[in-house]
């Protein structure tokens, strides 16, 4: 905060930030709170109206059941003691159960119809093994238009859907008590007029046990459902109506409001997820950000700009100055400004010209001697005549070689090949053509060998082959290849075909050993192939 350019700068993204900042945080809270209102009220409508279908259409299902009570057929078979009617006889429990089974097949929500007699007693039922009913002591007034819920609701792992017990009074036709008729009702009946609620809505209405167990739900199957934690069950029934946040029955964090239908023993919860209900407010709020952002950047753009148009010629001075200082004479002052530092500018500027000619002379002289430092080092490791490394580079590869086997463990050979009956291709073919057939030999080891590996010539007709990290399987085949190739007559200098063969010697980096040991190996393997007849390789033991 000490230049001119950083406390203009400082100031201008303070100036947009404060503001820009404030209005807008300010302003996306308040659409936060009216997204919450505007879900709480869409929930709290949904539970509520969920709740309202239910009521109905369990109170149909009653109706239907009430119906079914009133039957004559179900009557007459539970009265014992009214005479038979003319013409027929009294309906016994078989055709009971075969009035029951067509009309449980006649209404889908109706899974299972059994008629008991006063005492409790199964009189007939359309289900093969129909569920066990226990009336209850006193039957409430509300019986005949209501039913009694004989258990809660439960999840049916038979029938794989949700189920609801009820059960009517059975009357005669004097309001006497014959017995009841309980109906397995089929909650899955309900799911499609749940559906036709929350079709314009994200929202998803789950029907749950009095204990929290999934029911039913709009989107998804019961099964699929997590069961709530008790506590989370406990603030959706504490407060009914009221939206909360809680992890819902898919895993993630909703807002979902709860309803408790009057006459069921069921709860209500009408549930959105709560990323998707802010991700717009989450947008927007990102949108914001951006322009924020992009504003900023701007104004400190601009701000930049004015503070280096102030502060820029001085700097410049300041640099070129300390570049001198540290030897950097490439240093030209460009632009200059009018004024005082223009003159300051200019001044500097053939100060280090002549700096620089100076200079200049200085490294050209360098050059040279660094060019001829070079092509002296070079010609002290290479052969002049074949191109390949000398004796004494090949002293030093053999001694770094080493030095890694050593360290890594990784093996490496030597080859050691001399040419056979070098002095009769001088004396037939003369010197130059000696040479040549060296130079020869010396371009198809260099072609034979990877990047990595080395070629020295050891002394007069005999060369060195240095093959890294290779086995003595390996290193054999190279050799051979190398005699075969060399082995091909190739035309000399004077237009002759000259035929050439070598003798090779190949041996592996030992434990225990060094170049000396080594390249003795290498020897006693090439004279033991000269031994042998020339033109061949032989390994040392």
């Amino acid at each position: 905060m000490k230049s001119i350019k950083s406390k203009i700068l400082t100031f201008a993204v303070l100036a947009t930030l404060i503001p820009s900042l404030g209005l807008g945080l300010l302003s996306f809270w308040r659409y936060q709170v009216v997204i919450g209102d505007n879900v709480n009220h869409e929930l709290r409508t949904l539970a509520s109206d969920a709740s309202g279908e239910l009521t109905s259409w369990f109170r149909e299902r009653v109706a239907e059941v009430r119906a079914l009570s009133t039957a004559y057929t179900v009557i007459d078979g539970l009265t014992t003691a009214a005479p038979p009617r003319l013409g027929a006889g009294r309906i016994g429990p078989r055709e009971l159960e075969l009035y029951l089974r067509s009309v449980q097949k006649k209404l889908d929500p109706l899974l299972e119809l059994t008629l008991t007699d006063a005492a409790g007693q199964m009189v007939a039922s359309s289900a093969p093994t129909p569920a066990p009913v226990v009336l209850p002591a006193t039957w409430p007034n509300s019986a005949i238009t209501e039913g009694v819920v004989l258990e809660p609701p439960r999840w049916d792992i038979a029938r794989a859907t949700a189920t609801l017990t009820v059960v009517v009074p059975v009357l005669s036709v004097r309001n006497e008590l014959l017995g009841a008729l309980s109906s397995v009702l089929d909650l899955g009946t309900v799911k499609p007029r749940l559906q036709s609620l929350v079709r314009s809505s994200p929202a998803e209405v789950i029907l749950l046990a009095p204990d929290g167990t999934p029911l039913l739900g709009t989107q998804s199957a019961a099964p699929d459902l997590r069961v709530l934690e008790p506590q989370q069950l406990s603030r959706l029934r504490g407060q009914p109506g009221e939206a909360i946040t809680f992890e819902g029955h898919h895993e993630r964090e909703v807002l979902g409001t709860a309803d408790v239908p009057r006459s069921l023993p069921m709860i209500v919860v009408a549930e959105r997820d709560r990323a998707e209900v802010y991700a717009a407010w989450l947008r927007l709020l990102q949108l914001f950000v951006l322009l924020v952002a992009a504003l900023t950047l701007l104004v400190g753009v601009v701000a930049y700009w004015m503070g280096r148009s102030i502060v820029t010629p001085l700097n410049s001075l300041i640099a070129a100055a300390d570049g001198i200082a540290h030897g950097d004479l490439n240093v030209q002052l460009r632009g200059a400004p009018a004024g005082e530092l223009g003159q300051l500018t200019r001044v500097f500027n053939m100060m280090t010209e002549r700096l620089r000619r100076s200079h200049a002379d200085v490294q050209t002289a360098n050059e040279t001697l660094r060019e001829q430092n070079q092509l002296l080092e070079t010609l002290a490791v290479t052969d002049s005549l074949t191109g390949v490394y000398n004796r004494k580079k090949l002293d030093d590869i053999l001694a770094d070689e080493f030095a890694r086997f050593q360290r890594n463990q990784r093996p490496f050979a030597v080859l050691m090949l001399d040419l056979d009956n070098f002095k009769s291709i001088n004396d037939n073919f003369g010197h130059a053509a000696g040479d040549s057939v060296l130079a020869h030999v010396a371009a198809i080891l260099k072609e034979s060998v990877r990047k990595v590996d080395y070629v020295a010539r050891y002394g007069g007709e005999e060369f060195v082959v240095v093959l890294v990290e290779t086995a003595l399987d390996a290193a054999l085949e190279i050799a051979e290849r190398i005699r075969a190739e060399v082995e091909v007559p190739y035309l000399g200098l004077t237009n002759q075909l000259i035929a050439v063969t070598v003798s090779l010697g190949v041996t592996n980096s030992r434990e225990g050993d060094g170049p000396e040991e080594t390249l003795a190996r290498a020897d006693r393997a090439l004279y033991k192939a000269k031994r042998a007849g020339r033109n061949q390789v032989k390994y040392a033991m």
